[in-house]
């Protein structure tokens, strides 16, 4: 069993995440961090590289061969764009979905190609958001409103959600 958050960029999926392998005593794994170390290179670099579609492309294919044991695990809100990542991934354990609002996201974001964003030219974090929230929703076994709520408590919202389904 693992535990995968899913959501928007600035949703907590990192924070709430290492917090959460602590409550269940399980590893943590940043799916954007290892996308950096086996490029060698950092997110906004790659983007800017090969373009946000090549992006997706390798993100997709670095998520479908992720499979730890026992492990929570925060990919970058894009992974929902990769079917056999996300395939994969409710194959190998839970698939919690992060869910913040649009304004509360804005809060939250600084620089959105500087923190690695997969954007289009031209498109908004509005946009974004609009394209996203179905696919969240499609691959999310639990959704955890996160609006306003301290990290420590989404954090044991799941846990207790995932020791029911042990």
């Amino acid at each position: 069993m693992n535990v995968i958050l899913i959501g928007m960029p600035g949703s907590g999926k990192s924070t709430v995440g290492v917090v959460l392998a602590k409550l269940l005593g399980w590893k943590f794994i940043d799916g954007d961090l290892v996308i950096q170390e086996q490029e060698g290179k950092l997110l906004h670099e790659i983007i800017e590289e090969i373009g946000p579609q090549g992006f997706n492309e390798l993100e997709n294919r670095i998520n479908s061969n992720i499979s730890p044991k026992c492990a929570v695990i925060a990919p970058g809100g894009s992974v929902v764009y990769g079917r056999e990542a996300m395939e994969h991934y409710k194959s190998i354990g839970k698939v919690v979905f992060l869910d913040l609002p649009l304004e509360e996201l804005k809060e939250r974001l600084g620089d959105l190609e500087e923190r690695g964003v997969s954007l289009r030219k031209g498109q908004t974090l509005e946009d974004l958001y609009n394209e996203r929230m179905p696919l969240y929703l499609k691959y999310a076994d639990y959704r955890v409103d996160s609006h306003k709520k301290p990290l420590r408590s989404v954090a044991k919202e799941i846990a207790d959600y995932i020791r029911r389904q042990q």
